[in-house]
């Protein structure tokens, strides 16, 4: 079916790794499939849980934000087409898979330098850093992310049981700059991000009170 030059370019959502120092892109995951549905769960950070009246209505910073969605990943299609999908065929989905898996490994070279650490006596190892997660869904929403869960369901397979099939169920909580500090890259861009929402909630309309039944405040 061909598509009309008039039809909009569809955007796809993903996940983009950058170097947390300079800002530089390393890899940028497309997902195959928008996903029909995104759960977003917002957890208030309240002074006023304390009981003390004075702090009722005081903030302690953003809410903690967590993102759901569910991914599915295909090569039905390409399979169609061996001589134009050799990876695939040879593969399956292994390295679409691999991509998002390793977003939450440390990279190999890393634990192999602080083995070597730990074997000359170093008595503390700090932790490799990884790259910092970025989840895009649409231009108004760029958000730094911890993946802290990640399931993957294999659903078929080809002769070589490469997968060929799957879904992809991640669970993401948004960082803030009391995760990361205001001079991050990511503090950053989470600012950007709430002013960007702050923008978008001064164009929705105003109701009246009148729609709620009352005239006034008493």
């Amino acid at each position: 079916m061909t598509t009309s030059p008039n039809s909009p370019r569809l955007i796809k959502g993903g996940i983009v790794l950058i170097d947390p120092s300079s800002g530089a892109v390393l890899r940028v995951i497309a997902l195959q499939y928008n996903p029909d549905t995104l759960s977003r769960t917002l957890q208030v950070q309240a002074v006023g849980e304390t009981g003390d009246r004075l702090e009722a209505l005081r903030l302690k910073g953003p809410p903690n934000e967590t993102i759901k969605l569910e991914a599915e990943i295909d090569a039905t299609d390409q399979l169609e087409f061996p001589d134009q999908n050799q990876t695939t065929t040879q593969l399956g989905i292994f390295p679409q898979l691999a991509a998002l898996e390793t977003i939450v490994y440390p990279a190999s070279a890393g634990l192999q330098a602080s083995n070597a650490l730990a074997q000359t006596g170093t008595i503390e190892i700090a932790p490799v850093e990884a790259p910092l997660t970025l989840f895009i869904w649409s231009r108004t929403r760029t958000l730094p992310v911890r993946i802290t869960d990640f399931s993957i369901t294999e659903e078929a397979f080809d002769a070589a049981l490469n997968p060929i099939r799957a879904k992809v169920s991640l669970g993401m909580r948004v960082l803030t700059p009391n995760d990361l500090g205001f001079d991050h890259k990511g503090g950053s861009l989470f600012m950007t991000y709430l002013r960007g929402k702050e923008q978008l909630a001064s164009l929705s309309r105003g109701t009246p009170l009148s729609t709620l039944g009352i005239t006034g405040i008493p």
